[in-house]
């Protein structure tokens, strides 16, 4: 078991099944809602994404009450690095008991490993992320992403690889939110993780978020990879999840490019 310090205040946390082997979780914290995946087997669980720093315990805790028990947690898989998704790698980390893999696109190692710079994080915005931390969060923090005694990757992933876990999980590289962005598809489930690669905004599947999405020609492109996959349901990191209709909504999407 992982034994954890502070956490980053969030105001309700759910968990949906989506199928046998993978779980989406919905973090809610004011006006923003992030929505990380759990995938399991028999011997251990997974982590896609991390949420924002100090949201590790209450990831570990939403991870029991899907009926993880005493299985290790296997490995972490970031779809990118903004802090959103990477910010609660340092509780993980720096937990007793910590020997999961962490895996990311070499593209945004770097960034991650805390060896280059965050590509939307200018240094005033950092500094007050920073001011909002509490002290032992902002500590694990600057340890992990400032100031690294060690890599925090210890494995990437590339586009096409397929990574044994929960059954089969195919990674797709979809550059244009970061150059290092990926989605991941769960075969057993056809369930695609879009990370930021689509957003779900009143129940209807949409591209990236222009904003946030420094190369936005090249996030459209991706959009076009992600019609290969028979895909039942899709979850967003921003919008849950939707299984209605994904393939053709992804299809409509592609070609209005």
């Amino acid at each position: 078991m992982l034994r954890f310090g502070l956490t980053h205040a969030v105001e309700s946390a759910i968990r949906m099944r989506i199928a046998a082997g993978i779980d989406m979780l919905e973090l809610n914290a004011g006006n923003r809602t992030l929505c990380p995946t759990i995938l399991y087997d028999d011997e251990r669980w997974y982590l896609v994404d991390t949420g924002l720093p100090g949201n590790a315990p209450l990831i570990c805790d939403l991870a029991q009450a899907a009926g993880m028990g005493d299985r290790p947690l296997g490995a972490i898989l970031l779809t990118h690095q903004d802090i959103d998704h990477i910010g609660g790698l340092p509780g993980f980390r720096n937990a007793e008991g910590s020997v999961m893999d962490v895996y990311a696109h070499n593209e945004d190692r770097s960034a991650i490993d805390g060896t280059g710079p965050m590509l939307k994080v200018s240094p005033e915005r950092l500094a007050t992320l920073l001011e909002s931390m509490p002290a032992q969060v902002r500590s694990g923090f600057e340890a992990t992403f400032l100031h690294p005694n060690a890599p925090n990757v210890t494995r990437t992933f590339a586009d096409g690889d397929e990574l044994p876990i929960a059954g089969g999980l195919t990674v797709i590289h979809t550059p244009g939110h970061t150059p290092g962005h990926v989605s991941l598809y769960h075969r057993p489930s056809k369930t695609l993780i879009a990370g930021d690669a689509m957003v779900i905004v009143g129940g209807e599947l949409q591209g990236p978020i222009p904003a946030y999405t420094p190369i936005l020609p090249q996030a459209l492109q991706s959009l076009r990879k992600l019609t290969e996959f028979d895909v039942d349901t899709v979850i967003c990191y921003h919008g849950g999840c939707l299984r209605t209709g994904v393939n053709a909504r992804i299809s409509k999407l592609a070609a209005s490019l």
